[in-house]
């Protein structure tokens, strides 16, 4: 199988580079820098190595640094960004800070013949984020692009398939970003495009049936999209030996509970155990208002509810999990930055009953798993459905939990993806949700003054979850949604609608 090494050198956008790689058909692996050699690099047979971006300045010594010797391997090399700036260093160039080069955001650009931009107009738009800047080539290098701020947007040394550019291509503002990858991945690496989700589920299948065995599997099942295409794989690769525990904390969406069941059980035919444990978690929970305090209580209360059902029924080596990409991603590594913890990454306790935890999705992204759910012959209406946090309400519900709140909560999401949903615009938003915040305001309802929750409503486009665009809905819809909340469900007499992208926030409030 043909790969391409994605090299981290701590970029918040390094995983969705490997995800643009993958959408050309081409394997990418995402490895630290400081995890495997230049030897190892040319050894273990990969087609290309893209050098990412990351938030230090090549100059300085603390910064990730990596063996020069890798850019006469033989194996083509694009930098991007910081990985831009670190093969002009490596190779002898100059790097500079200035406040005058500094660029952030949309920014023109202008390039010169290079294979790297084939069927690219010669002016178009990059997304830029650097201070520092490449003020000297490398010998050898020849300067391919250039901004108005920035002269070197791009350099290459074509005769040894040494390439660079100092924006981002893998962001969805970078116009002709997804056709310079592709030059990259085919016009020099030389890639077929042989790598294909139906080829994951099977190779998945075969590799789980032969780690696995006979041996039982426990599959911490929510419901959403992610956990579901996991037991799926699963249940065809061990049949019976795998047992899902749906643990209904009482923070799902309203009447999920009994979807879930219903789905699992009726079209799957699988072993499925459904614990009701809304007030063990709610107990757990009271008080607490920290974000990251109520997702480390509700992993670690997962775990334990699995240890205990677990133990029910007998020895069960292996816990299985949803886990995807941008759940590592937003939980932090050793070279980026924790944006915030998942309850099946960062919330588990450190000593639990299961020998090993199984996570066949951890190296997906949302659309990638959508795409194996599919191949697997998941039913669309399950595969396509509305992303969840595996914390359910917990994260939507600003303040402290309260089953009162959660009811409120429950009834004002329902009825604004029911609007949505009439309306068509749920084929428009790739997310929409309602936030119960911790703000009180004043109403009038009947002629009576009010003292009311405020409800934020939340609706967005992507097509990685990485970004985000904030979905432009139609007044109408929004109008009809705040009225049918405000009449309908009891304490709330304000609604209000969230416009902010991703970045700068994150996709949930919280």
């Amino acid at each position: 199988m043909e790969k391409i090494l994605v090299l981290d050198f701590g970029g918040q956008y390094n995983q969705l580079i490997a995800r643009r790689v993958r959408e050309q058909h081409v394997y990418a692996e995402i490895r630290p820098y400081n995890k495997i050699t230049a030897r190892e690099i040319r050894d273990e047979g990969y087609k290309g190595v893209i050098f990412t971006g990351g938030p230090n300045s090549v100059y300085d010594e603390h910064s990730p640094h990596y063996d020069p010797a890798v850019l006469d391997a033989g194996i083509p090399i694009l930098g991007i960004c910081y990985g831009c700036q670190l093969m002009a260093w490596m190779g002898g160039g100059e790097i500079c800070a200035a406040n005058a080069i500094s660029e952030y955001g949309k920014t023109a650009f202008t390039h010169r013949n290079s294979v790297l931009f084939e069927g690219v107009p010669e002016e178009s738009v990059c997304w830029m984020s650097h201070t520092d800047y490449v003020k000297t080539v490398p010998a050898g290098f020849t300067v391919t692009a250039s901004t108005a701020s920035c002269p070197t947007a791009a350099m290459e040394d074509a005769n040894r398939k040494l390439y660079a550019v100092q924006f981002h291509p893998e962001v969805t503002h970078t116009q002709y970003g997804r056709e310079i990858l592709k030059n990259f991945i085919y016009g020099v690496c030389g890639c077929k495009g042989d790598w294909h989700m139906d080829d994951f589920a099977q190779r998945s299948i075969a590799y789980y049936k032969k780690k696995i065995g006979d041996k039982k599997v426990v599959c911490a099942l929510s419901g959403g999209v992610d956990s579901s295409v996991a037991a799926v794989l699963l249940h065809k690769a061990i049949g019976k030996n795998l047992t899902c525990i749906f643990v209904d904390h009482g923070l799902l969406r309203k009447n999920e509970g009994d979807f879930v069941e219903h789905t699992f059980t009726k079209t799957f035919d699988m072993h499925l155990i459904r614990v009701n444990a809304q007030e063990r978690f709610l107990t757990r929970l009271k008080g607490v208002t920290d974000p990251e305090t109520k997702r480390k209580i509700i992993g670690e209360e997962f775990i334990r509810v699995f240890e205990e059902e677990g133990r029910k029924i007998g020895k069960v080596p292996f816990l299985a999990q949803g886990t995807i990409y941008p759940d590592i991603i937003e939980s932090g590594s050793d070279n980026a930055d924790t944006i915030k913890s998942h309850h099946n990454v960062g919330g588990l306790p450190d000593v639990i009953d299961f020998d090993e935890i199984i996570e066949p999705l951890r190296n997906l992204f949302k659309d990638e798993v959508r795409a194996v759910g599919e191949a697997l012959g998941i039913p669309k209406q399950l595969v396509w459905r509305q992303p969840f946090p595996g914390p359910g309400l917990a994260v939507r519900l600003i303040g402290e939990i309260t089953e009162e709140r959660v009811r409120t909560l429950q009834d004002a999401d329902a009825i604004f993806r029911e609007e949505l949903e009439k309306a068509g615009c749920d084929k428009q938003a790739s997310q929409y949700f309602a936030v119960l915040t911790d703000t009180l305001s004043v109403g009038v309802i009947g002629d009576a003054r009010t003292y009311g929750h405020t409800v934020a409503l939340r609706s967005v486009t992507t097509d990685d979850f990485m970004t985000a665009e904030w979905t432009r809905l139609p007044y109408d819809v929004l109008e009809k949604a705040s009225s049918r909340i405000t009449n309908e469900v009891k304490g709330v007499n304000r609604v209000v609608y969230d416009i902010t992208s991703k970045p700068p926030a994150t996709v949930e409030w919280e």
